[in-house]
């Protein structure tokens, strides 16, 4: 029953057996530190498993997990795994828990997708059962789903957020270790986790999308006007009518188009020119940058002698913001 690293062929280092420590998270190389990790979580949920009775449970007493780790399900995927069940059987039971408020009923820890095939093909599902805390559940569920499923980096930034909103522990380290990450990715997946639901939802898993250009559309939402616009664009047709990563990236467009407006919109240009005419100037501000183009014959010679004298020039400009200030 143990699942295979798919990056055994690539690394063929074994990972620690350490199924009572928390994950330590190491920065001497993002490939040996992802294969260990992979290693350790799909040990960990075959540890679940092994020794334990496997009983036939019917689906029907079995609700869902309490923290939700899909937005959606990949329908040709599941179909697939409804296909591979249908025709040689349910090879890898799944894990519930005795349901913590209502009895004889029971809760999966994981294994969503072949509970609901077995509600779709009427027949009893192969379970393991285990008592767990809430806090042993997250962890093994969001171990499972990194080893074994396609979770987008949303989907774990809204799983991520939900246990830090829980508060099982003080510095997190339940959430680290159900989602093999490190505090600086789990601080950007709480961060991530702030924008808005209603975009959340209209925009989907976003299956291809990572975290940096999800961090990324975060920052441009925080602007008030820029929400307000991006909220108005999901509804429109043209949105609705894109699915999976297409809708991240229109949307993602759709605003930072919003920013270039914007600084267009601030831009300003103005002329200088000299007493004697020897030398003359473009001078163009957009809220970024400030340049000067010079011209005619003096033209070098004058940008030769304010580059020389910025020094001075800042400090003149610095005391009169000071007499000003006063």
């Amino acid at each position: 029953m143990a699942r295979k690293n798919p990056f055994m062929n690539v690394m063929s280092e074994e990972a620690p057996d350490n199924s009572k420590a928390i994950l330590e998270y190491t920065n001497k190389g993002a490939s040996k530190s992802l294969i260990h990790s992979l290693d350790e979580l799909a040990a960990q949920a075959d540890r679940l498993l092994e020794g334990e009775a496997v009983v036939d449970l019917d689906p029907g007493i079995i609700d869902g997990s309490f923290v939700r780790d899909r937005l959606e399900d990949d329908e040709e995927d599941f179909n697939d795994l409804l296909t591979a069940i249908r025709d040689r059987g349910q090879d890898t039971p799944i894990l519930v828990r005795p349901h913590p408020s209502e009895t004889g009923r029971y809760m999966v820890v994981f294994g969503h997708r072949r509970l609901r095939a077995a509600k779709a093909l009427e027949r009893k599902v192969r379970a393991v059962v285990k008592d767990l805390k809430d806090s042993d559940h997250v962890v093994a569920q969001g171990q499972e789903n990194t080893a074994r499923a396609n979770l987008s980096f949303l989907e774990k930034a809204l799983f991520a957020a939900e246990i830090a909103r829980r508060q099982y522990d003080g510095d997190n380290a339940i959430a680290l270790s159900a989602l093999s990450i490190d505090r600086a990715t789990f601080s950007k997946m709480l961060a991530v986790s702030t924008i808005p639901k209603e975009v959340l939802d209209a925009v989907g898993a976003a299956k291809g999308i990572g975290r940096d250009r999800w961090y990324e559309l975060k920052n441009l939402l925080e602007r008030p006007s820029t929400l307000e616009q991006a909220t108005t664009f999901i509804q429109s047709d043209d949105f609705k009518a894109k699915v999976g990563d297409d809708r991240f990236n229109s949307l993602l467009a759709y605003v930072k188009g919003l920013g270039k407006q914007t600084r267009l919109k601030t831009a300003k240009t103005q002329k200088w020119a000299s007493d004697d005419k020897a030398v003359s100037a473009d001078i163009k501000a957009d809220g970024r940058t400030y340049t000067f183009a010079l011209k005619a014959k003096d033209a070098a010679g004058f940008g030769d002698f304010i580059a020389d004298n910025l020094g001075d020039l800042y400090r003149a400009y610095r005391n009169k913001l000071d007499q000003q200030g006063e």
